[in-house]
């Protein structure tokens, strides 16, 4: 099984123009990663998503907490997270490979009423998980790849399919998170509201009581169950985001660092210049010599 998607792979990546990267798919938010260097570190965003590893080693660092993912692991991340990933094991004869789609939350709570009684009452939940993929997930995730070759069954058997994907994820070992959105009034869904309000106001001046109350809990409570999903504080997420987003912007735009600092939300360019630098471990100006370089 895992032999034959890993050969679909090669295929798939063959017909592309570059050697390595994001390969996306015919069918909807699929991704294929394809990357045969190693050890440089990225930060990013993870949005909540799935991802089968093919072959390779993978680190993904949630605050102090690192999670490791090889050949045959899923990976599932519940909620928007700031990370530290790095690929381990790659190289050109045998690149790191990994399948990833976009896990649908809408779909995921559809299934409540399918799988509430069989749910178990308590399980390890944390926002990013991995664990092995049994057979019927990677039989899955492989019809699914299929569908890029096929319009017409992409069309018809997408959504049965991906409705199938998020019905193993949701009762799979590492998917107690999942489970843990699934619950009425529970306390990742009400952190996952708190996420939202820091992303859609990100530039704004953070206020922790309104977000405590949104959430529902006491500053302290919402404080401890913040860091337990996103493994920073509130402050650290918003920097987090504000940061990363000031990358794409140095990398994509010809805009100046001060009115880049001034966009996401910084006050001082002094002070987002060393941020950034603590983060990424170059300046800004360093960041767009190197951007912008022929």
């Amino acid at each position: 099984m895992k032999r034959s998607i890993l050969s679909d792979i090669y295929e798939f990546v063959a017909q592309r123009p570059t050697e390595q990267g994001l390969y996306f798919c015919d069918a909807p938010h699929i991704v294929v990663v394809y990357d045969h260097t190693s050890m440089t570190l990225q930060k990013q965003i993870y949005r909540p998503i799935f991802c089968l590893v093919l072959q390779g080693k993978k680190e993904v660092a949630l605050g102090e907490r690192r999670v490791a993912m090889r050949t045959g692991d899923a990976l599932i991340v519940s909620h928007d997270l700031p990370v530290t990933t790095q690929i381990l094991e790659a190289s050109q004869e045998k690149p790191y490979i990994a399948i990833v789609i976009e896990l649908d939350m809408t779909l995921v709570r559809s299934l409540y009423d399918e799988v509430s009684e069989a749910m178990p009452e308590k399980s390890p939940a944390n926002s990013v998980a991995v664990g092995r993929a049994d057979d019927e997930l990677i039989d899955a995730m492989h019809r699914l790849l299929a569908l890029h070759t096929d319009p017409l069954q992409a069309k018809v058997l997408e959504p049965l399919i991906r409705r199938e994907i998020h019905f193993r994820l949701l009762m799979a070992d590492n998917g107690g998170m999942l489970r843990e959105l699934l619950r009425i009034d529970s306390h990742a869904g009400r952190i996952a509201r708190a996420i939202r309000r820091i992303q859609d106001d990100f530039r704004e001046p953070l206020t922790i009581p309104d977000l405590a109350n949104l959430s529902a809990m006491s500053v302290s409570t919402f404080h401890e169950h913040f860091k337990a999903v996103t493994g920073n504080s509130p402050l650290q997420y918003q920097k987090a985001i504000r940061l990363i987003e000031a990358r794409r912007l140095l990398g994509e735009t010809d805009r100046s660092v001060s009115s880049v600092a001034f966009d996401v939300g910084y006050e001082s360019p002094t002070q987002f210049s060393r941020e950034y630098a603590r983060k990424f471990g170059v300046s800004p100006r360093e960041e767009r010599k190197h951007a912008f370089a022929v």
